[in-house]
């Protein structure tokens, strides 16, 4: 009998000892809580345009519409990614696996984009050195970063990065062993039911009946019963 590779990585307990399940629905609500606030935050900009928006008088008119139409689309993204979650946390309580997919396939995606930017540090990593000249003066600490060198600064964003990409990689191997655990738990539970006339019999699952052990042991002969 073969073993999957993917029965190594397998576990139903995460990260403080908690279920997977249980580290499911609050990574799922924790997801919720924020797309929600940046939603709330998206909507009072679109609300009050003139607190939110750049006042610069360099800024063409064209610009504010493309700043409403990206608080827009960053709305709806916010707005698809609560239904996402929801749905991952609904699916984790109610034992529902097909609920989950759509969560860990945007954990997929997120993991893969994090990737790539990892990976276009190291191809262009002067692309770095260009990000730094575009933060504002007054950020804390711009002038001791960009004091140091590129191999250095490629290094430490690199390692940053890979925390990152550990912490999501780790997330996403509970999310998965939550959707194996749901089912497998479905799985197990299916019951068949057998209808007579009048009653209705419940009988175990197989795999519990195949496991009970039989008697052993000859049966009684014909002449012993009719003795």
């Amino acid at each position: 009998m073969t073993t999957s590779p993917w029965d190594y990585w397998y576990s139903t307990s995460c990260c403080l000892c908690c279920h997977v399940r249980t580290g499911t629905i609050i990574l799922g609500v924790w997801y919720m809580l924020i797309n929600a606030v940046v939603l709330l935050i998206l909507l009072t900009a679109l609300g009050d345009p003139e607190q939110y928006h750049l006042t610069s008088a360099e800024l063409a008119n064209d610009l504010d519409v493309m700043d409403d139409a990206n608080m827009c689309i960053g709305s709806a993204i916010s707005l698809l990614m609560i239904l996402i979650c929801g749905m991952a946390t609904y699916g984790a309580y109610k034992l529902r696996a097909a609920w989950i997919i759509p969560f860990f396939c945007y954990q997929i995606f997120d993991f893969a984009l994090n990737t790539l930017v990892a990976v276009s540090i190291v191809v262009y990593p002067n692309t770095i050195q260009d990000y730094l000249q575009q933060l504002p003066d007054n950020f804390p600490y711009k002038e001791e970063i960009a004091a140091l060198s590129n191999v250095c600064m490629v290094l430490v964003v690199l390692l940053f990065i890979s925390c990152i990409l550990a912490f999501k990689a780790y997330l996403l191997a509970c999310v998965w062993n939550c959707y194996r655990y749901v089912c497998s738990r479905g799985t197990a539970e299916i019951l068949l039911y057998v209808t007579t006339n009048d009653t209705t019999v419940l009988l175990p699952p197989y795999d519990n009946s195949v496991s009970v052990p039989t008697k052993q042991g000859t049966p009684p002969s014909f002449s012993t019963v009719t003795a």
